[in-house]
């Protein structure tokens, strides 16, 4: 059972429920993750509004996808991995790729590079040696593509760490660690 309860929608005030309405006809649902973060509806909005900003970068569908599998794993959230398992079919990926993503690897290596970049930025705290930059560089990551990956970094981790502390329902089909 989640710590965290999702918000309930009779007592939740017009403006989230506004908000959790426009989820829904996005997505097709409201998922837990959603409804948990409308808790405290800062948080709710801080999430849509990173989430919207990272729509517009350079990265394709699949590098994002590939991104919050490989950060999910990093982080062991199983609810963004059984999430992000799913929306990643609808992006092109296949179980292969899937599960390439969660060990930080990908066939093309532009995004080979995305992913164990992530993966250090997670694994070192945002910390990173001159090697690991120029590693990034030598795989066709640019200086734009970094800090596109600190932002899925940064709201991946938010969705990771919200589901840790909230224990979230999973509402996805559950995949393992």
């Amino acid at each position: 059972m989640a710590r965290i309860q999702t918000i309930n929608r009779e007592t939740a005030s017009a403006e989230v429920n506004t908000t959790l309405d426009a989820v829904k006809t996005k997505l097709g649902k409201v998922p837990n993750l959603i409804a948990t973060l409308a808790q405290a509806p800062v948080a709710l909005n801080a999430y849509l509004s990173l989430s919207e900003g990272v729509t517009k970068g350079r990265l394709t569908a699949e590098q994002k996808e590939s991104l919050a599998l490989a950060i999910g794993q990093a982080n062991n959230c199983q609810y963004c991995l059984s999430a992000h398992s799913l929306i990643a079919r609808g992006a092109g990926l296949n179980t292969e790729a899937i599960q390439a993503a969660r060990k930080a690897e990908a066939v093309d290596a532009k995004t080979d590079g995305l992913l164990k970049l992530a993966v250090k930025i997670v694994q070192q705290r945002g910390v990173l040696s001159d090697q690991d930059f120029i590693e990034a560089h030598l795989a066709g990551v640019d200086d734009g593509l970094i800090l596109e990956v600190i932002a899925h970094v940064a709201l991946n981790t938010l969705t990771n760490y919200t589901n840790h502390i909230a224990q979230t329902d999973i509402d996805f089909p559950v995949v393992t660690l």
